[in-house]
């Protein structure tokens, strides 16, 4: 498994794809990129290099509670490095979900890296703002609150991180839980920022000041509902809107291996749009 020293933390990555212009394809929530696995190797396929990469606090890359910034902003700086260590910017950068909202986050923080952006299943909406701070941070706070970094440790989550990474456990474990709170209550008044829909946590005029060619695919849950992807699509200046025949579920999130019977129609997708947009720029 490869791994790579960017900046303070020791991430977890993968590529897929020998030769090709360079997609970065970004996870959701807070999981590795196992899933994503099938997805980048039918794009890789098609004649691209696809970065899969753990994010710090995921997989099996480093977890380190700290940081001014907050965690998104965190993510794009690191991913940025490592797309630079491996040669491979400017690139696509894409994602589901959290992944997403990433992706616009890294084209606001680092414009000249980016050659066109993948948006699928954007988040936003009430029922995303109600659930995902308590998701993300509010759980562990409490945690730390009531049983300190082994109460932390003991959560099914971080455990998962240390099994994929033991040297996590000594490091948290050394963690002052004043300090852990402190952070990851830092994070969350940052997540908590900016509104609700069409995308969570990003400003509209954001959306619209995107310069880079750009598809969205809307979601089909209550977290990644259409209708805020295809509001997302009409803010983006000359995005492309692509849906998948697929009803909106009244359930809270689907995993994204819901949408395996469809990945081979997503890859195709992408790629055209992908080898559409090297084609102008070469003109």
């Amino acid at each position: 498994m490869p791994f790579s020293k960017v900046r303070d933390v020791t991430l977890h990555y993968r590529v897929f794809g020998q030769t090709g212009p360079w997609l970065a394809l970004i996870t959701g929530g807070r999981r590795g990129f196992n899933e994503f696995i099938p997805f980048a190797e039918k794009i890789a396929a098609k004649g691209f290099q696809v970065l899969l990469h753990d994010r710090r606090n995921t997989g099996a890359s480093d977890v380190l509670i700290a940081g001014q910034d907050g965690e998104e902003e965190i993510w794009a700086d690191d991913l940025a490095v490592l797309l630079d260590q491996l040669g491979a910017s400017p690139a696509f950068i894409g994602g589901t979900s959290s992944g997403a909202r990433l992706s616009m986050l890294y084209n606001q923080r680092h414009p000249q890296n980016v050659k066109g952006l993948l948006l699928m299943r954007v988040t936003g909406g009430d029922f995303a703002a109600g659930r995902l701070p308590e998701t993300y941070y509010g759980q562990f706070i409490k945690a730390a609150q009531q049983g300190g970094m082994k109460a932390v440790c003991d959560h099914e989550q971080y455990q998962e991180r240390i099994q994929a990474n033991p040297s996590n456990l000594p490091r948290l474990m050394a963690m002052d839980p004043k300090e852990y709170i402190r952070v990851m209550e830092h994070w969350l008044s940052i997540f908590l920022r900016g509104p609700r829909k069409p995308v969570l946590g990003m400003e509209d005029d954001v959306m619209r000041a995107i310069k880079v060619p750009t598809i969205v695919i809307p979601g089909n849950d209550k977290t990644h509902a259409s209708v805020n992807g295809i509001a997302a699509a009409s803010l983006i200046p000359n995005s492309i809107l692509f849906q998948l025949p697929l009803e909106d579920q009244d359930v809270a999130v689907l995993p994204f291996s819901d949408w395996e019977p469809h990945e081979a129609t997503l890859a195709h997708v992408l790629t055209e749009f992908m080898n559409k947009v090297l084609q102008s720029a070469s003109h």
